[in-house]
């Protein structure tokens, strides 16, 4: 899944963000959107597991902050 955690006004420590989140998938990846001030997350931990992870490293996560994304299929699976 694929979320955008919204971080306008603050300075956001991707390295306890990511390191939050690869605790639980090692194959996360997280990276920042400079342009949009916010952090794009891909991960297999669903909404609600992202945010207490965010939240018990102290990273704002509201459920406003915090958007999941449609899925984006490629269609390469074939699935």
């Amino acid at each position: 899944m694929q979320f955008v955690l919204d971080t306008t006004g603050q300075s956001p420590d991707l390295a306890v963000i990511e390191g939050v989140v690869r605790a639980l998938d090692p194959a996360a990846l997280v990276d920042l959107d400079r342009d949009t001030h916010s952090v794009r997350i891909a991960t297999t931990l669903t909404s609600g597991e992202l945010r207490t992870q965010l939240h018990a490293a102290g990273v704002p996560a509201e459920a406003a902050r915090l958007v999941q994304l449609p899925s984006d299929c490629c269609g390469g699976c074939g699935g």
